[in-house]
């Protein structure tokens, strides 16, 4: 459907233009459906792929966060300059909001992950990361480094300049503006600095020079723009002495994109930010300023005085000799054509004294071997998921499709070897079946820097050859010895699962271990609102076939929990079962975490199996503690009835709904003055009246529905991208302001409003235990209608008086907030529930109140 309505969109426009799009859309609707398949070059990507390995040079490109990075940029180095690139992004973007689905923090980071991974695939790049966390929005790098743990984070950039060696490093931002923008921007800038000098120090961070060496990049450079300097006619002005510009706007004729182009489509890959991104053509600049190092004379090479040829290692110069030759003769009709030089390259290859450039050039040119004789080697399990001690069938694939004697020696599973002694007919398919045994102490597949619980600002990794790495190794490989040309090359392929799908076709998923059982409570924050019991339902998992056992809850003193445990039977893999437990809370005022646990013949299992399935990214398995937050409130509410006009995605109306609401949700087609007269308030959600376009043509309904009595609060907008002139019924600014200290002090302006004290009295009290902030985006400017209910503020900073605004409008009530709800409910923050029903209640002084007394 998507591609007819393109088709239809396209169909009116010149005819270039229109194939270049269809071109674009076809590269990018494969990459979305079969980013998981394995790579399969031709002939135009092998030849590009051997002017690389011609190249011993590499940039790598600094940052804070997932969409920080210059696509642009990063492909040109790599596509066009076809130096070795990474981005290496100090978090994983943990802290943001997803807009494609319910995964925040943790999962959030997984996802983001994988969406850098499938960028860098299309841009030509690799990814690095840091053990930072991203832990929200902060306003000065002192305060992001001391809840980073600066040491600890300087220590990893340092390991990943001494791992990849680049010989150009490039900042996204600039190190002298701190306290302007965000800090861990900032920080990522001072951090490349420091370490650009540390990286060489052999007394700095000894214990990482026990395999790598230490490394001297040659430049370090800052990736300016005018909007630095705050229009382009002041940039036009500046001294650009040590500035070099590049016109990164270059066409590549074999794959018939421009740069600009594959840049598009690398960042339009970080879908959960909504950061779609269309392409362009032509010239573009990008400007680079040096910091460290010295300036090119050549100022359109920024690798000018650097030798990138292959006589910069000792032994290379033979092997470059071979290597333009191949490059010069390469015959596209008949790559394989190349294949004995290019293994006599990789014999050379292998002498070298150079580990660092031995070990990557190796696997380009088995890579470019691989691609040029049309192999393809394949261990496919006949399950995506197994468990410790379980055996596991393989369909392994074999298949030479050039000319080329190419012989099987073996193959490599289960540390064991088994000899093959085979020709590779040319186009004569080979299969093979194995079984696959997995040790009994084998861990379950997840996510290594979420095995271990960290702090605010740092993942824990105590396995230190992890450090730094995109993802989880894969453990279980099958290793295929080839002898091409009389030279033995081993090729290492992950175990894969793939199967056929009805509208997809061939779709692959990554081969996962999981344990025997998962458990898990769906709800993560059960609200009690009295002292009434509720059923928790317990959802039991079964990893293998014929799981037996009980299940139990650990939770608090307070509570009572009915009954102690309960028997499980599943007789099947992949099944569910659950099992209602009854909870019962205090009297007054409490909270703690409720546990499922399994028990399986004296083991015990209390993860959570959460499955991330996108098309965009592979599939993801991810194992966490599993436990729900139970809160029992002291709650009492006005009104029954809430509308919730969904806005950027968060958990409102589910949170609203566990303490009694009744919630619908309102599309902006349903806004009419029938629909919106059922309720007693309407909520919008975050970020509305940036993301819903048509919203624009109902805010007048919304406002006559005040006026007619009603009580409409809207969550926090940002000015930028605003759909509507008129946010409110009277004037109302949005700024940047926002309070990113969860703990800073909230002084009531108004201590005797009613939206303080009807129908729950409001205290400090209900301002402990708030989460990554305050609030975001308050507005700064507002009418003598609105009366400001509350003052905050950072360390250091003025009081922001805007997070809580409340105006009367006609017979209603019209409340704009950028208190962050959104991040407190989740987190099951009394104080944001109790606070949020007075706002609901507000203008309800003759509706009875609903009370959480006993019964």
């Amino acid at each position: 459907m998507l591609v007819f309505f393109l088709y239809l969109f396209l169909s009116k426009k010149p005819t270039m233009q229109k194939l270049l799009l269809i071109v674009i859309l076809t590269l990018f609707t494969s990459l979305n459906i079969f980013s998981q398949a394995p790579k399969k070059l031709n002939a135009s990507e092998i030849y590009e792929s051997i002017k690389k390995l011609n190249f011993l040079g590499s940039v790598l490109y600094v940052a804070a966060h997932p969409d920080d990075e210059n696509t642009r940029l990063i492909s040109y180095m790599s596509n066009k300059v076809k130096a070795r690139t990474a981005y290496l992004s100090l978090t994983r973007g943990d802290g943001g909001q997803n807009l494609i689905g319910p995964e925040i923090r943790e999962l959030l980071g997984v996802i983001r992950t994988q969406e850098l991974l499938t960028a860098r695939e299309i841009d030509g790049g690799e990814q690095l990361f840091t053990r930072a966390n991203d832990f929200g929005y902060s306003k000065h790098p002192d305060e992001t480094l001391e809840i980073w743990n600066k040491e600890e984070v300087l220590s990893d950039v340092v390991l990943a300049i001494r791992q990849f060696q680049p010989d150009i490093i490039i900042n996204r931002f600039d190190h002298k503006r701190a306290g302007q923008t965000h800090g861990h921007h900032t920080s990522s800038a001072m951090l490349s600095i420091e370490a650009f000098d540390l990286a060489n120090d052999k007394s700095i961070y000894p214990e990482q020079l026990k395999d790598i060496s230490t490394w001297q990049p040659k430049r370090l450079f800052y990736n300016t723009s005018w909007w630095r300097y705050g229009s382009q006619e002041k940039f036009d002005k500046i001294d650009k002495t040590n500035f070099i510009s590049l016109d990164i706007g270059t066409y590549y004729p074999s794959n018939g994109l421009s740069n600009n182009e594959i840049a598009a489509l690398s960042r339009s890959q970080h879908k959960s930010q909504g950061f779609g991104n269309t392409g362009t053509r032509g010239q573009q600049m990008e400007y680079i300023e040096l910091i460290k190092g010295n300036i090119p004379k050549d100022k359109t090479n920024i690798f000018e005085g650097i030798d990138t040829s292959w006589n910069r290692v000792k032994g290379g110069e033979a092997i470059g000799d071979i290597l333009h030759q191949v490059e010069t003769n390469f015959d596209f009709k008949n790559p394989s054509a190349s294949i004995p030089e290019l293994v006599r390259a990789y014999q050379l290859i292998q002498k070298l004294e150079n580990t660092h450039w031995r070990d990557y050039k190796t696997e380009e040119i088995k890579n470019i071997i691989y691609a040029c004789s049309g192999l393809y080697l394949e261990a496919a399990s006949v399950t995506n998921q197994a468990t410790p001690g379980e055996t596991v069938k393989l369909n392994i694939e074999v298949i030479n499709r050039s000319p080329i004697s190419i012989k099987l020696e073996s193959i490599e599973c289960n540390n064991t070897t088994i000899s093959k002694k085979m020709e590779l007919i040319e186009n004569n398919g080979f299969e093979f079946h194995e079984v696959l045994t997995i040790d009994s102490n084998q861990k379950p597949t997840t996510p290594y820097w979420l095995s271990e619980k960290g702090t605010l600002g740092m993942y824990h990794v105590s396995d230190e050859s992890l450090i730094g790495k995109p993802e989880t190794p894969r453990v279980f490989n099958v290793i295929f010895q080839l002898n091409i040309e009389n030279t033995l090359i081993s090729y290492t392929k992950p175990i894969i699962y793939k199967i056929n799908d009805p509208v997809k076709g061939e779709v692959y998923k990554p081969f996962e271990i999981i344990p025997e059982a998962s458990v898990k409570i769906s709800e993560k924050v059960i609200i009690f609102e009295n002292n009434q019991s509720k059923n928790i339902p317990v959802i039991v998992k079964a990893g293998r076939d014929n799981i037996e056992g009980f299940v139990s809850l650990n939770y608090p003193d307070n509570w009572q929990i009915s009954p102690d445990k309960q028997n499980i039977n599943i007789p099947n893999k992949g099944e569910e079962k659950t099992l209602i437990f009854t909870v019962k809370p205090p009297n007054n005022q409490s909270e703690g975490q409720l546990i499922p646990v399994v028990n399986i013949q004296g083991k015990t299992y209390s993860k959570e199996l959460i499955e991330i399935d996108y098309e965009h990214i592979p599939y993801q398995t991810v194992l966490l503690p599993s436990e729900s937050k139970i809160v029992r409130l002291d709650i009492q509410k006005k009104g029954e009835f809430i509308g919730y006009i969904n806005g950027a995605g968060d958990v409102v109306p589910e949170s609203l709904q566990q303490i009694g609401y009744h919630v619908t949700t309102i599309t902006p087609e349903d806004i009419n003055p029938e629909t919106l007269s059922k309720f007693d308030a309407i909520v919008v959600g975050i970020r509305a009246y940036n993301t819903l376009e048509t919203l624009k043509f109902k805010q007048q309904q919304l406002f006559d529905y005040v006026s007619n009595g009603g009580n409409l609060i809207v969550q926090y907008n940002t000015s930028h991208r605003l759909i509507v002139d008129e946010l409110a019924p009277y004037k109302l600014e949005l700024s940047r302001d926002r309070v990113t200290d969860e703990t800073a002090e909230v002084k009531f302006l108004e201590p005797n409003h009613p939206v303080l004290n009807t129908p729950n009295k409001i205290t400090q009290q209900d301002f402990i235990g708030w989460t990554q902030e305050r609030g975001l985006y308050f507005p700064n400017s507002w009418s003598k209608e609105f009366t400001p209910i509350l003052s905050m503020h950072d360390k250091g900073e003025s009081a922001k008086k805007g997070s809580l605004l409340v105006a009367k409008y006609g017979k209603g009530y019209y409340i704009y907030t950028g208190l962050s709800f959104f991040r407190e409910f989740p987190e099951g923050v009394a104080g944001a529930y109790r606070l949020f029903a007075n706002m609901l209640s507000i203008g309800k002084e003759n509706t009875p109140i609903k009370t959480s007394s006993t019964n």
